[in-house]
């Protein structure tokens, strides 16, 4: 046999070998599918195809295992093939999302601005400055926001479900433990974080899976659905009237607690995601800030919420404290109810305008009054004067809380996106409402009760975040090439 000849076979020899080698570290001949069965397509494959190299096994080793890898996949889902086409703008399951958007913001925002029922329940009971007291409200508000990011990015990758059950869960457990609350720690816990993040958990969900149901009508809708906060703040503090003098703390809070639990069971049943899961992604979607428009936006929104909420917490206590012939505890609870009730306008009409001609170009001129009414607060001394300032407050400071979702959501062209953009400004706002009335209270503290110089940064900083929103429409018009922003 020639030299050649056994150079030929020595080398069959070796790659019969290393075929043996591969298939026994690959479980057999056969290759199978991802559920340990044999795959037909697979086992009429040509038997001369080649198994993974050694680099391509440690590659997948290493992404199958990492910590990374492990919490990329707990937060993504397969995206599906079914495009959702264009948003239906309208239909039966379109307007139960607004319906189940309304009775979540009654749960969480009406709930928040109930809060000053319980600031000045409170600051009596325990015996507390009102900036202490003001935390819980502030803690509260901000885990609303704060943990908006997170649920924003589990609903995009398609976990809606999980995380709306989870905020259930939280917010019940939050509103029955302060119930029976007697410390002021014990109610930072329960009515503060507990509540806050149970909050956070169902109203970003919720007004993500929103905005992908409209278009044209997208702020209306989002405006109706904005109003559940009217809902809440006038349902609310008509309860705690009538149930503090004859029930006690304890049983109000659960009878509160009860409409909770029947809204959080009818958002679970209607609410429907419409848009497929997206591929993983970065949690923060830093290509936003790239957008001027974006930026001057979030810039905007966190000092007009930074300054929007001081009559919201403290009109009832100024109501009693700062004019003459002051208010009784049942008409600063009434004139709570008033502040709450006129949102109702605040809430439509100006998402309804917005639908026409901007969201944007709608909230300049609504931030701009409810910053001069602000400053104009200082002035008011008498109970004709109050109400009437309340009613006009209502109306412009409802519109804040409005439009700045409507806004944002004419700001995320991208709808796979929207819940990361959504949450990213929700999370940086959160910083804002959680200092705002904090530091508003510690003013009042130091100023010897007297409010105008909370009052003050109030007005100002609805004012500078009204400046902010000219520069985000202007951006934003130079880029479409058109006046509508």
């Amino acid at each position: 046999m020639s030299r050649g000849s056994i150079e030929t076979q020595r080398q069959d020899r070796v790659r019969d070998i290393e075929k043996e080698t591969a298939a026994t570290q690959w479980g057999g001949d056969e290759p199978r599918s991802s559920l340990g069965y044999g795959s037909e397509q697979n086992s009429i494959a040509p038997q001369d195809e080649s198994p993974p190299t050694p680099c391509d096994r440690s590659e997948s080793h290493t992404h199958d295992v990492s910590f990374g890898g492990v919490i990329r996949r707990s937060l993504s889902r397969v995206s599906s093939t079914i495009q959702p086409g264009p948003p239906p703008d309208g239909g039966l399951q379109a307007w139960l999302q607004v319906l189940g958007c309304h009775l979540v913001v009654m749960n969480s925002w009406g709930f928040v601005n109930s809060f000053g029922v319980f600031q000045a329940y409170y600051t009596t009971s325990l015996g507390r400055q009102p900036s202490d007291i003001s935390w819980i409200g502030s803690m509260q508000t901000f885990l609303l926001f704060f943990v908006g990011t997170f649920a924003g990015r589990v609903t995009d990758a398609g976990y809606f479900r999980l995380v709306f059950l989870a905020g259930c869960i939280f917010q019940l457990v939050g509103i029955f433990t302060a119930s029976v609350a007697t410390t002021y720690w014990q109610l930072l816990l329960s009515h503060g974080i507990c509540i806050g993040i149970g909050n956070g958990c169902i109203f970003t969900p919720t007004l993500t899976i929103l905005s992908t149901y409209f278009s044209t009508k997208r702020s209306i809708a989002i405006g109706i659905g904005a109003c559940g906060s009217v809902t809440g703040g006038v349902v609310f503090p008509i309860m705690a009237r009538q149930l503090l003098p004859s029930a006690g703390f304890p049983w109000t809070m659960r009878a509160i607690g009860f409409i909770l639990f029947a809204n959080l069971v009818v958002c679970f049943l209607i609410i429907k995601p419409r848009i497929p899961p997206r591929e993983t992604g970065a949690l923060i979607d830093w290509a936003a800030f790239k957008d001027p428009a974006y930026s001057l936006y979030a810039a905007g929104a966190f000092l007009s919420l930074w300054g929007v909420y001081c009559a919201f917490y403290f009109l009832a206590s100024f109501s009693r404290e700062a004019v003459d012939p002051a208010f009784s505890s049942i008409g600063s609870l009434n004139l709570l109810i008033l502040l709450n009730g006129m949102g109702i306008i605040g809430r439509t009409v100006p998402n309804y305008i917005a639908d026409r001609f901007g969201p944007i170009n709608v909230f300049i001129p609504v931030s701009f009054v409810a910053g001069l009414l602000s400053l104009c607060w200082v002035a008011v001394d008498t109970p004709t004067g109050l109400w009437v300032w309340t009613t006009f407050y209502g109306i412009f400071g409802g519109g804040i809380q409005s439009l700045f979702p409507a806004g944002l959501s004419s700001l995320t062209t991208d709808l796979g996106k929207a819940g990361i953009r959504i949450g990213m400004i929700l999370t940086i706002v959160s910083f804002a409402v959680l200092t705002g009335p904090p530091i508003q209270g510690a003013i009042i503290t130091a100023m010897d009760g007297k409010y105008y110089g909370a009052q003050g940064f109030s007005g100002v900083s609805l004012l500078l975040g009204m400046g902010c929103f000219v520069g985000a429409r202007m951006s934003k018009t130079k880029k479409i090439g058109g006046w509508k922003a």
